[in-house]
């Protein structure tokens, strides 16, 4: 079984355990992977703020009968799972230490957004969507940490793109990237060295924070979910290259498995935020 299948499998077997029925992506079409209702693939509905985020984005997540958001493998439902609950709670410096971006004692962590846009040019109509930020207090030495999610896509047998050119022209916005800049090359106009990790997507988040906030300011996490096999460990390869190459310009990125995620919060609120942790725990592990 492969690595996509596998996740699908894991997902239709959580729902049917809970007695979700399922539908086609076109109701009565499609294989049964899509929850009829929203709230039937969330931990907890959408907050007022999360959903006006989703509705700002370009992704369309809630558009549809049923949403994109309704399927069982979809990486911006496990990201609301995982993030929506610590702002609902008011704990937000609790997932962001989890997170890997600060020390538990951190208490300049204040909100969280999810499908945040940051502009790298204005000759672009649309700006990469962030799927997940953590917002700092203004004296912090780090005023955003940003969280790439991803769960079934980079398994799946759609191949993602390379950078396009529009972006190597734009010579302001490489200024202290230079190493970056270098590898985005390799990956322009098509993306033939990665297979499952999407460095594309990463070099434009990475551009428009630099752009936001300066390249000191901001944290960037990639969250990917880890698979026994092959797929699994040739995915971490790739994220170990791309690491390896932003490290070189002094960018601050990282990348954590949701499994690994989990594992910290269960260890250590499981006792305290027993139903959350039960949920993805038994969904997600």
């Amino acid at each position: 079984m492969n690595a996509f299948e596998y996740i699908l499998s894991k997902q239709i077997l959580w729902a049917h355990n809970n007695k979700i029925k399922l539908v086609g992506s076109k109701g009565k079409r499609g294989r049964p992977a899509y929850t009829p209702r929203l709230e039937n693939n969330l931990f907890e509905p959408l907050k007022p703020s999360v959903r006006r985020d989703f509705e700002s984005g370009d992704g369309g997540e809630l558009t549809g009968n049923p949403s994109k958001m309704s399927a069982l493998h979809s990486s911006s439902a496990l990201g609301v799972n995982i993030f929506q609950y610590w702002l609902k709670t008011e704990q937000i410096p609790k997932i962001a230490a989890a997170c890997g971006f600060c020390n538990k004692n951190n208490n300049r962590s204040w909100n969280i957004k999810f499908e945040q846009k940051y502009p790298i040019s204005k000759k672009f109509r649309y700006s990469p969507n962030i799927d997940v930020v953590i917002e700092n207090s203004l004296e912090t030495k780090f005023r955003v940490f940003a969280i790439e999610c991803k769960f079934s896509e980079a398994y799946s047998s759609h191949k993602h793109s390379g950078l396009k050119q529009k972006y190597i022209k734009l010579d302001e916005a490489w200024d202290k990237v230079s190493h970056l800049r270098t590898f985005a090359k390799s990956i322009s106009p098509e993306d033939r060295k990665f297979n499952y990790l999407h460095p594309a997507q990463l070099v434009k988040h990475i551009l428009g924070l630099t752009k936001k906030f300066g390249k000191n300011k901001f944290r960037l996490l990639y969250l990917w979910y880890d698979c026994l096999g092959h797929e699994g460990a040739r995915h971490k390869d790739e994220i170990d290259e791309f690491t390896k190459i932003t490290r070189r310009d002094g960018i601050r990125f990282h990348a954590l498995s949701y499994q690994e995620l989990i594992i910290r919060l269960s260890s250590e609120y499981s006792n305290k935020h027993e139903s959350y942790i039960k949920y993805i725990s038994e969904r997600y592990l």
